[in-house]
């Protein structure tokens, strides 16, 4: 079992920033790939980003490709998520999910554990 445990998430303006962090504890954080998703009301969850488990590979979805930074910190069993740019549609409750696998996935299925979520809300 990974418990996860996102935080950082508030009230930004347009253009503003904001840094995700996502804990994690229990069985060995290191050799999981892990990623972030977000839901916004009324749609399905979705990728956002991954990092495999080394952190030598990531993976976004092209709505925040160059705005967005997935980075992870095994010795801290952290993973964060830094969001520049923000605009009003990335407002959604952002998820950190940990996958069984060493490769990142932007297929939310192949996750296995899940935060309880951390709202970012977006101002224009």
């Amino acid at each position: 079992q990974v418990q996860l445990v996102e935080s950082g998430g508030g009230l930004v303006q347009a253009g503003g920033s904001l840094r995700l962090s996502c804990a994690a504890s229990g069985r060995t954080f290191s050799t999981n790939a892990m990623g972030w998703s977000r839901q916004a009301p009324g749609k399905e969850r979705e990728f956002v980003a991954a990092i495999n488990w080394l952190g030598t590979s990531t993976y976004y979805t092209d709505s925040v490709k160059d705005r967005f930074t997935i980075s992870r910190d095994n010795a801290k069993n952290m993973v964060f998520l830094q969001m520049n740019s923000l605009k009003p549609e990335d407002t959604a409750v952002y998820y950190c999910a940990a996958s069984s696998g060493y490769s990142g996935s932007s297929n939310i299925r192949q996750y296995d554990y899940w935060g309880q979520g951390t709202q970012v809300t977006v101002s224009s």
